[in-house]
């Protein structure tokens, strides 16, 4: 039927044209005329070009462009590490102060650990160690007690 490299193309799917439609020219606006002043009026000028030919019209001054500001005598890269600068001995004054208030604290607490611990340990020590009253068991009063022949008679 037909080689495989051609396809058939049935009327039912044949592709439809469209033409362009133009689009209406664009208004063009006229610019804007500025009123002048008078006495501002620039003098008429003519100019010989180097064929001949005569150009005429108005000199127009080109407007100056607004004088730069003057650049700083430090760049600002400068002052900015100069700021980090100042910024970073801060921080290092105020950590190592930090440093130096942890260490206090810490000796501080180990001390008041220490102090706890004597005092502790003395109370028991003084619970201990008391003869204040009795605990319990016999009392012989030995004044009374007759030793005859190295036998005890109580």
């Amino acid at each position: 039927m037909y080689p495989d490299h051609v396809r058939h193309v049935p009327a039912e799917r044949a592709v439809t044209a469209y033409q362009p439609t133009p689009l209406p020219p664009a208004v063009v606006h006229p610019a804007p005329v500025m009123p002048v002043q008078p006495g501002t009026v620039p003098a008429v000028t003519s100019i010989v070009l180097p064929d001949g030919r005569i150009v005429t019209g108005y000199a127009i001054d080109h407007p100056q462009p607004a004088p730069a500001a003057a650049a700083p005598v430090v760049s600002r890269t400068a002052v900015n590490v100069a700021l980090g600068g100042v910024g970073f001995l801060a921080v290092c004054g105020g950590l190592l102060l930090l440093t130096s208030f942890i260490a206090a604290l810490t000796a501080f607490i180990g001390q008041l650990i220490i102090l706890a611990a004597v005092i502790f340990g003395g109370w028991i020590a003084v619970q201990v160690l008391s003869a204040g009253g009795h605990k319990g068991g016999t009392t012989v009063n030995i004044r009374r007690a007759v030793i005859k022949r190295n036998h005890f008679h109580g």
